[in-house]
């Protein structure tokens, strides 16, 4: 019998918390299950298998993320979308690392037109709207904001600035100043 209250949603936001205290890739429907103190058969009635809860994990971030995104770009532009733009990125992986570790899930198709990923690449390509980028340099931006964001927020999560000085804050406004010069000044082709 299923446990009155389950729903997709609520085992997926369980599954996204879980992700967050033993990471993303140690979440499994038993694990879930152990979590309600329910067997595992009564999750299926929600779920499809271990795939499909971190499908909803993943989405469930990718929305979070947008969400934070657009609130963080509201009224700004240039260097001030780039900075909060970013921050927002560095500052969700670090409240959440598993659900960021899941927001990097590759998705099926199907999911990925479901999600909330292409808000991420409107708000992208609106910061860049401020640098005056047309295609294709302004995709070549977007891969690079991302890459970016994504490779400094892993290493910095990894522990990979901590033994070394200066600090990686400073280093970060560091990288978005650069970041920020180099879309001002996009070399030509």
């Amino acid at each position: 019998m299923v446990r009155a209250g389950l729903t997709a949603e609520r085992l997926a936001r369980a599954g996204a918390e879980l992700a967050d205290e033993v990471g993303f890739d140690q979440v499994t429907v038993s694990a879930l299950a152990r979590r309600f103190d329910v067997k595992v058969a009564s999750l299926y009635s929600h779920l499809k298998n271990s795939h499909d809860l971190k499908t909803r994990i993943a989405l469930l971030a990718l929305e979070e993320l947008a969400d934070r995104g657009a609130a963080a770009l509201a009224g700004r532009a240039g260097k001030d979308a780039l900075r909060a733009f970013a921050d927002v990125y560095r500052d969700y992986a670090r409240e959440h690392p598993g659900r960021y570790a899941a927001a990097q899930l590759r998705l099926d198709p199907e999911a990925a037109a479901a999600s909330a990923g292409g808000r991420h690449a409107q708000m992208t390509r609106a910061i860049l709207r401020g640098y005056d980028l047309t295609e294709p340099d302004q995709t070549h931006a977007v891969r690079l904001l991302g890459s970016v964001f994504h490779g400094y927020v892993s290493l910095e999560m990894q522990g990979g600035f901590s033994h070394s000085a200066p600090d990686s804050q400073e280093s970060w406004s560091r990288t978005l100043d650069a970041l920020d010069a180099l879309l001002r000044n996009w070399p030509a082709p």
